[in-house]
């Protein structure tokens, strides 16, 4: 394995509640976390070829992390999302290296699919920096019930010289949708957009 991980964090945030209105089936989304060492932390490099394979390791380490801690098959996860914060000493395009080129192939494959493109985002911070992780439904960027986002942060990271490198995964939408649009069920999944 590339990557030093410092630390994994895994956790299910459950709605069970909303607007005094029970949900049922709970809404559920698992986000896991890797503090990983940032290999170009304080230098400039023109290849970033090593942070390209940490994210192709760690798509796979917690998007199956992810379903696991939901105690799904990988074909009842509904819908995904990926973040990064480098600490200090990186640059912003050290977050892009992971997140981009290679980590959505096998996170597509713990979640079995994945049609369409993984909502992401990136940004600087010191230790207890926060991410918010866009969603959107595995198969289809259409279907709004599936537009939301996960908080994501580690007490203690990220460190000047590591990344922070989140994912999330559901088991549904939001807590009672009701903005319109395509629905679940209408999903072809053929071009990652209906």
């Amino acid at each position: 394995m590339a990557a030093k991980i410092r630390k994994l964090v895994v956790q299910v945030e459950e709605t069970r509640m909303e607007m005094g209105r029970r949900v049922d089936p709970p809404v559920r989304k698992a986000l896991g976390m890797a503090v990983v060492e940032n290999p170009y932390a304080g230098s400039y490099a023109e290849s970033l070829d090593e942070l390209i394979s940490i994210g192709e390791e760690l798509g796979g380490l917690l998007g199956e992390r992810c379903v696991a801690a939901l105690g799904i098959t990988p074909e009842q996860a509904q819908s995904y999302g990926k973040a990064a914060i480098v600490g200090e000493a990186g640059e912003l395009e050290h977050a892009a290296a992971i997140l981009h080129p290679k980590l959505g192939a096998p996170l597509r494959q713990a979640v079995s699919r994945g049609a369409a493109l993984v909502p992401s985002s990136k940004k600087m911070g010191g230790i207890g920096t926060a991410v918010d992780v866009p969603l959107g439904h595995k198969d289809a960027a259409f279907v709004r019930s599936h537009f939301d986002a996960m908080e994501a942060r580690v007490a203690d990271a990220p460190r000047a010289n590591e990344i922070v490198v989140a994912v999330v995964v559901t088991d549904s939408g939001r807590p009672l949708p009701r903005v319109g649009g395509l629905q679940s069920h209408e999903i072809k999944g053929e071009d990652g957009l209906r």
